[in-house]
């Protein structure tokens, strides 16, 4: 309980917390991990997950990439869990400026957060390659093989693929928001993903928080180190 009174005053005295949260963060709401023993990377599959996940296996191989898209990636029935919502919360009350995350399921903006920065995209928006349009996720679920616009383009889910580069605009507003907060959380991620874990170096406020089951490279700097789930911490704040 120390650690939660900890955290609860520095929330408090806090003016501009940023929160910047991974897959750690969606996985108590049913939303598998990646890397973790049981999340996709160790299923089987025709292929590793991180080629079918990749620009050119998506240009290459695209029917396949779709089926896996499908089965794999489209969580819909998630709901906001306690961490989604306590941050919500605090946008509200004026105490959170930003939330930059990771995680592509949109849980963030169900739970009512209005600032937040998606680094790798969301499942729920989708665009057509050849004329631009925007599709919602139903476009996807509703088509069979390789869903098409009106236009005949294929569509393609608004979500950041290996050998694609960052959304500028996503990451100049997490950088301008992380580097402005006095307060950094960081939630749910193990910090390996890059370039996105190394927006954390532009933060130079008075308290780093940490919260997550295993540790990350940046624990040895941190204010309070927390190795618990996310949604649990939360729930007690």
């Amino acid at each position: 309980m120390e650690n939660i009174e900890k955290l609860s005053e520095i929330i408090k005295n806090s003016q501009s917390i940023v929160f910047f949260g991974g897959a750690g963060v969606s996985t108590e709401s049913g939303i598998p991990d990646f890397r973790s023993v049981d999340g996709l990377y160790s299923q089987q599959w025709d292929y590793p997950p991180e080629t079918i996940l990749s620009h050119t296996f998506f240009i290459e191989k695209t029917e396949e990439f779709y089926r896996f898209y499908r089965a794999k990636m489209l969580c819909l029935e998630a709901k906001p869990n306690t961490a989604h919502i306590k941050l919500a919360e605090l946008e509200k009350q004026g105490k959170l400026t930003a939330v930059v995350t990771q995680n592509i399921d949109g849980l963030h903006q169900a739970a009512g957060s209005k600032i937040v920065y998606e680094l790798h995209g969301s499942v729920l928006r989708n665009y057509c390659t050849k004329c631009g349009k925007f599709h919602d996720v139903h476009v996807i679920i509703n088509s069979q093989g390789i869903p098409k616009c009106e236009c005949g383009g294929v569509i393609k889910p608004d979500v950041v693929l290996y050998e694609e580069s960052l959304n500028d605009d996503t990451v100049n507003g997490a950088v301008r928001a992380i580097a402005s907060a006095d307060t950094l959380i960081i939630g749910g991620t193990s910090l390996n993903v890059y370039p996105a874990a190394g927006l954390i170096r532009y933060f130079k406020g008075n308290n780093l928080v940490i919260i997550n089951m295993s540790p990350t490279q940046m624990d040895k700097n941190a204010d309070l180190l927390i190795c618990d789930r996310i949604g649990k911490v939360f729930s007690q704040i």
